[in-house]
């Protein structure tokens, strides 16, 4: 049950506190957000920062505090995140408990777990500021770049992506951490954020540094830099690639006529948004260059599954008569009627 508070906080101005209140005083002008905005609330350095400042920043803060139950004090320390939002000055505080369970690894289910909860927990509408750093945004896109996805793999994350919304992107953890000690704020010590069996953290403890001193520093700021860029050409290419897409539909399929004709990095994004809208999930660099083969060395060859199937059943992309289509097929099924 949330728990209402008292009023706005008071904060000192020092250069920490005045540099995370900058930089939530810009993303609300930015936005243009004026309504009440929530807060997802860990007890950690950057979502305490992050809630000091909205307090003061924002018309109305709400702070959602997730227990994962993941460690046998997790009730105390939301509870602890509880009492530090209401101290803070946030119009409310709830705790949102959840169960984390599910493919894909300890991290990515508490990430689901978290961000449904997160969803749930607030009115449609009002956004969900997270406490994502210049930090976290390096460590997003060295890990986009592992996948050797393309360039959309290496974006990082938006400022603004209803309902999330990321205020502290351009502002380093160093910073929220020296906001908390400016404001006596007990900081809680997530043991998963240092446990060498999770990706993130052994880039945020070994790589990350260890690149900062072979390469002269500045190299977390110039990968999130990076991100920034990228993610503007895309969203370019993008509208680009709309109204090309447009060119080739011929229904619910594709043209492979018109698709030739477009540059390559035109025809594979008209491609991985038809097999995404067709509900193909998490094309892969292999699948995206097996369906554009399909189109660009035609030479009688099968279909390309593609995740996003059932149990006995495949998404599968094929060429028939000049046009790529899309459909679900039983384990063990030859489509007919293949081009010649």
């Amino acid at each position: 049950m949330g728990r209402a508070g008292t009023g706005l906080a008071v904060l000192p101005e020092t250069a920490a506190v005045l540099t995370v209140r900058r930089a939530v005083r810009s993303w609300l002008a930015d936005t243009g957000v004026s309504a009440p905005v929530a807060v997802a609330l860990s007890g950690g350095a950057d979502s305490l920062a992050l809630t000091a400042a909205a307090t003061v920043e924002a018309a109305q803060v709400h702070a959602l505090i997730v227990d994962h139950g993941l460690q046998a004090d997790s009730a105390d320390v939301a509870a602890r995140a509880e009492r530090a939002a209401l101290g803070l000055g946030c119009a409310s505080a709830r705790v949102l408990p959840v169960k984390v369970s599910g493919a894909g690894g300890l991290e990515a289910a508490a990430r689901e777990a978290r961000y449904a909860a997160l969803r749930a927990g607030v009115d449609p509408g009002i956004p969900v500021l997270l406490g994502h750093t210049l930090d976290d945004q390096a460590e997003t896109v060295l890990l986009g770049l592992a996948r050797g996805s393309g360039g959309r793999s290496i974006h990082g994350m938006r400022a603004y992506d209803p309902p999330w919304g990321r205020p502290l992107l351009g502002v380093r953890r160093a910073d929220t951490r020296q906001m908390c000690a400016d404001l006596d704020l007990p900081v809680y010590e997530d043991p998963h954020n240092s446990a060498p069996d999770f990706v993130r953290a052994r880039l945020r403890g070994e790589v990350l540094p260890l690149l900062e001193q072979v390469l002269g520093g500045g190299v977390a700021a110039a990968l999130a830099r990076t991100g920034d860029q990228l993610r503007e050409d895309d969203d370019a290419l993008d509208a680009i690639t709309a109204e090309a897409s447009r060119r080739a539909h011929a229904g619910t399929d594709l043209d492979t006529a018109v698709l030739a004709d477009e540059p390559a990095a035109l025809r594979r994004r008209i491609i991985r948004a038809w097999l995404l809208d067709g509900g193909a999930r998490a094309v892969t660099s292999k699948h995206l260059h097996a369906v554009d083969d399909l189109v660009m060395k035609w030479r009688g060859q099968g279909g390309v599954a593609v995740g996003g199937g059932a149990p006995g059943v495949r998404l599968v992309a094929s060429r028939r008569r000049g046009r790529l289509t899309l459909e679900r097929q039983t384990e063990g099924f030859e489509p007919p009627g293949r081009d010649t």
